[in-house]
């Protein structure tokens, strides 16, 4: 199981990036747009970068809703391999039947 501090670290990382996600994407498109002077790009850059670091979609890390693991997830499920094999095995998740061939 991760850490509790990491789980909570990952919550606080999707708030900021729902909270300043509009913001962050008026700035980027500010900050490339060729028809605007290089002074008003390089002040959308600079606003950009005082952004808080965590508001950044690419820092959100996929983690298991049960034990936060990071690694082995199924975005489907939203959980990972070991908790999705086990809840399956129990029938606790609808319509996923374990396969024989």
């Amino acid at each position: 199981m991760a850490r509790l501090a990491m789980r909570v670290k990952d919550k606080k990382r999707t708030a900021l990036a729902a909270k300043f996600g509009a913001k962050r994407k008026e700035l980027r498109e500010a900050s490339v747009n060729m028809k605007l002077s290089e002074d008003e790009r390089q002040e959308a850059r600079t606003k950009l970068n005082k952004l808080p670091k965590n508001s950044a979609p690419a820092r959100i890390r996929n983690r298991c809703a049960l034990t936060g693991r990071p690694r082995g997830f199924l975005r489907k499920f939203g959980l990972c391999r070991n908790e999705f094999r086990r809840l399956a095995n129990f029938g606790h998740i609808p319509g996923v039947t374990k396969s024989s061939w």
